[in-house]
């Protein structure tokens, strides 16, 4: 908070002191000036809304929920729409306000929902809205894989309050210092998101682990370093600045992308396990690095797709719209406060999208599988065509 709001006054002097003074550097920032209070405001906004976005969603489709299966998802996943669904509600803010206690229960109902679907609980009228609720509640806290709980600022649901104000400050970020703090904790939480949201069912050393995190946060403040410096060099100082509000978007695109395929690719030398479509694994012990490294190719693609509407959408509406432009031309000191605010909100609406742009449990044929995998049969003898895993997020 304290680097966003150093940030803010810097931004806002800029604004008050115009092109000529910026340039020269020669006006001084006052308290008065610091658009602390809005900024705040306009995140808390941002957050609320995304939050309201959600509910509204869930709203809309509690009364068409399907028969609950803890084993499959409330809404069908071979469509965007339906995976974007699932996902902007396990991108729910509002999941982190449950007690650990909660989780526990949530996760009780689902393991017992036959019992529970049997013997539906006093007051409640919808029992397989209940159970599919109480599914996105534990989903959202427990990893899928290991069944551990999830620190809270590395869930998905954690994901717009906790880096939703670090992408604010990769945008307003004037210097090449600030933005280089800025990458790198960006990149630190988008590696422990990573970590913490990785197929766990092959484990990886704390060695590893330590060397991918260091190859991924030193190429990504590389990254950010070589194009500010180039900026600087290239451009005049007005200019310059202008550009620098830019830089997050490339540096972001390259930075993020490399982040997730380097703290993911140990994956790829290890393999992760096939299952069929019950869930269960087709071969104990067996792994498949094709799978691999198609949830890995995936999973990093979606992120350097992220990047868009987060750090290249909301500067562009500020700088083209007539509607944008008038407002801050009237008041300037609105500049910060509605840049955070489109950043966070697009934030919290790119973030499902792109992930849902590939299912997380996805398939592989079996003729495009390992040796090993291929002419296997189920139980009733019928060879198997398809596998699945989960691709993590």
């Amino acid at each position: 908070m304290h680097r966003l709001i150093k940030i803010a006054r810097r931004a806002r002097s800029t604004l008050d002191k115009g092109p000529k003074s910026a340039a020269k550097g020669t006006a001084k920032v006052t308290e008065s000036t610091i658009p602390l209070v809005p900024t705040i405001a306009a995140m808390t906004a941002s957050i609320a809304t995304v939050t309201l976005a959600t509910f509204v969603a869930e709203k809309i489709t509690a009364s068409d929920c399907p028969k609950f299966d803890s084993k499959a998802t409330r809404f069908d996943q071979s469509t965007f729409v339906g995976r974007f669904t699932e996902r902007l509600l396990a991108c729910d803010p509002k999941l982190l306000t449950y007690s650990s206690e909660e989780v526990a229960h949530a996760k009780s109902l689902v393991d017992n929902a036959a019992n529970v679907i049997a013997n539906p609980p006093e007051g409640v009228s919808n029992i397989h809205h209940t159970l599919w609720e109480s599914k996105r509640i534990s989903d959202a806290t427990l990893h899928p894989d290991s069944g551990e709980a999830i620190p809270s600022p590395f869930r998905m649901s954690g994901y717009v309050p906790f880096n939703g104000p670090i992408c604010v400050s990769m945008v307003l970020a004037q210097t090449t210092p600030q933005l280089l703090l800025v990458n790198w904790v960006n990149q630190s939480h988008n590696a422990l998101v990573n970590y913490f949201n990785r197929n766990a069912s092959s484990e990886l050393s704390n060695e590893t682990l330590a060397k991918s995190y260091a190859v991924a946060v030193g190429s990504s403040l590389l990254v950010a370093f070589g194009l500010a410096t180039y900026i600087k060099k290239s451009y005049d100082p007005v200019t310059a600045s202008r550009l620098m509000r830019f830089v997050a978007f490339p540096s972001s695109v390259a930075a993020s992308s490399l982040n997730c395929y380097i703290v993911r690719s140990p994956e790829i030398d290890t393999g992760i396990p096939l299952m069929d479509k019950d869930g269960k694994v087709v071969l104990e012990g067996e792994t498949s690095v094709v799978a691999a490294k198609t949830g890995v190719y995936s999973t990093t693609a979606s992120r350097a797709i992220l990047q868009a509407p987060v750090y290249f959408l909301p500067p562009a509406l500020m700088a083209a719209l007539p509607l944008f432009k008038r407002i801050v031309a009237k008041n300037p000191a609105i500049s910060v406060p509605l840049t955070t605010y489109l950043i966070i909100v697009c934030f919290g609406i790119g973030l499902p999208a792109t992930t849902a742009i590939f299912p997380q449990i996805s398939e592989i044929s079996a003729k495009d599988a390992e040796k090993k995998y291929q002419n296997l049969k189920d139980i009733n003898g019928a060879p198997i065509e398809k596998f699945y895993f989960n691709k993590g997020l």
